[in-house]
């Protein structure tokens, strides 16, 4: 799955550079604006960025959420307030109940737009009905509403936690082909030293457990060092 972000109608450079900053943290590789308020390039966006000045000097600008949402499958919204009782209510989820959700599509095509904003009045109530789900972060009740760009680290972390890309994918780095064939060639290594009647039996299993393990670099240099 792909997860496009989306932040509609930014006010503040403060919170723009943030995002972009944030975004850069958990791998996303293009934001997209809905008709910014703020100056995305300007000097505080800039300065609060960090890393993540390309994602706004690459960024998207479009004049409006159809344009921004045309080539997504589904559309994710973000809601600081519980709405009990109210209609949106049944398409509205807890950030928990929403990643389970999440995991349960099993088209890994699909690109869901997760909408942000805005940072002084939220998100509207049309743009709200746009949604097909909505997810609530919950926070201390007596100041329940986050920050646009903390909301969406906590995004970021809970949906990349469960594997859903980005617009340029929330993924860990992996190994290169090259570095998994060093890793083939340590276990080579090993189970030379050992009697093993069908040593080419064990060396293919080996190889097929480490392709369906999609070992991160962390992983693939824990198991390594400890081969070596």
């Amino acid at each position: 799955m792909f997860l496009k972000v989306i932040i509609v109608s930014p006010k503040y450079q403060l919170n723009v550079g943030y995002i972009a900053r944030v975004s850069k943290n958990f791998g996303v590789e293009k934001l997209f604006f809905v008709k910014p308020r703020a100056d995305i390039l300007g000097k505080k966006a800039v300065m609060f960025s960090k890393h993540g000045v390309d994602l706004l000097r690459n960024a998207e600008i479009v004049e409006s959420l159809d344009k921004a949402v045309e080539d997504c499958d589904m559309i994710v919204g973000t809601s600081g307030i519980w709405r009990r009782g109210e209609r949106l209510n049944e398409k509205e989820y807890l950030l928990e109940e929403a990643v389970k959700r999440m995991k349960s599509f099993k088209n890994k095509e699909m690109v869901i737009g997760l909408l942000i904003g805005r940072d002084d009045v939220g998100l509207g109530r049309d743009e709200l009905d746009r949604c097909d789900m909505l997810v609530h972060i919950p926070a201390r009740p007596e100041y329940p509403v986050l920050n646009i760009s903390h909301a969406l680290a906590i995004m970021l972390y809970s949906f990349g936690n469960e594997s859903i890309g980005s617009y340029g994918r929330i993924e860990p780095e992996r190994p290169t082909a090259e570095e998994i064939k060093r890793l083939n060639m340590a276990f080579e290594d090993i189970i030379k030293k050992k009697r093993i009647r069908n040593r080419k039996a064990v060396r293919n299993i080996f190889a097929k457990m480490i392709r369906r393990a999609h070992l991160n670099r962390s992983e693939f240099h824990a198991v390594i060092t400890a081969f070596k």
